[in-house]
């Protein structure tokens, strides 16, 4: 098995924060605000997914992501289904997902232009613990004060529908072409398992599962790849330790230690549980 510490990676935004969360250190008073975190894997590979934190103090733009029918019809090397687990999130903070009612795209593309947008959509309470899982041409928009912890399929194509007047580029043929503008329906959870994991994602893109601390084996196929994600506690994974804050990748067979008290997520591409 080998077990790799992933370096990570700061970006400012300015949706981002100065405050962050716990394992992370706060930016500069005078810098500028960090918005997320990427885990990055070493050397040039392209791995099927991305892990990051999110830090947010404004919303975030409106926005829709291609499936990988539409992103390969574009040249581009996989769509982007995403989830969120939140970790902390201020009374008032929502996450908007889907549109209230069907929309037809004309409707859509007005709504964008003028700002009706806006109100179109199905803005949703939050708090900690929350679980959502934004599959690809779901428009939505994540609001402010909110720390999440999102895992995706290793996509950067983000087609921003409406920006709030922000000086930043829209791409309204693009996302709307691709937008699937109607109420957002949950996606299926599993739940819990016999052993103890959550299973919060069981594919197509990925598999999302929920760990206590503990003692864990687990065995993945060759060629396939898990991100450890401790939201807190620490532990061990084949002589490798590590803390809240940090992101692991895993191949073979993992023997992996957690302090009782621990909260971990394990995800990896494709369908079929481990």
């Amino acid at each position: 098995m080998t077990a790799t510490l992933l370096a990570t990676h700061r970006v400012e935004k300015p949706w981002g924060r100065h405050r962050l969360y716990p394992g992370f250190a706060d930016p500069a008073p005078d810098g500028e605000p960090v918005g997320e975190i990427w885990f990055q894997t070493p050397g040039d590979a392209a791995p099927d997914l991305l892990v990051k934190y999110l830090f947010t103090s404004e919303k975030l733009s409106v926005q829709v992501h291609p499936n990988d029918e539409q992103a390969h019809a574009a040249g581009l090397p996989r769509g982007k289904d995403e989830c969120w687990v939140i970790l902390d999130a201020e009374p008032d903070s929502t996450i908007a997902l889907g549109t209230k009612a069907p929309v037809d795209r004309d409707t859509l593309e007005a709504a964008a232009l003028d700002g009706s947008i806006e109100e179109l959509l199905d803005w949703k309470p939050v708090k900690a613990g929350d679980f959502f899982y934004s599959g690809s041409g779901t428009i939505h928009a994540i609001g402010a004060g909110i720390t999440l912890i999102e895992v995706q399929q290793n996509s950067e194509t983000t087609y921003r529908l409406y920006d709030y007047g922000r000086p930043r580029e829209l791409h309204l043929e693009e996302g709307i072409a691709v937008s699937d503008p109607v109420p957002f329906v949950p996606h299926p959870m599993p739940g819990r398992v016999a052993d103890d994991r959550v299973i919060l994602v069981e594919g197509p893109k990925f598999v999302l599962e929920r760990w206590p601390g503990g003692h864990r084996r687990i065995e993945l196929p060759a060629g396939v790849t898990g991100w450890l994600v401790p939201i807190s506690g620490e532990g061990v994974a084949d002589g490798i330790a590590w803390r809240a804050g940090d992101c692991l990748t895993l191949e073979g067979v993992a023997e992996i230690e957690a302090e009782a008290g621990s909260d971990l997520l394990f995800a990896y591409p494709g369908a079929a549980r481990i």
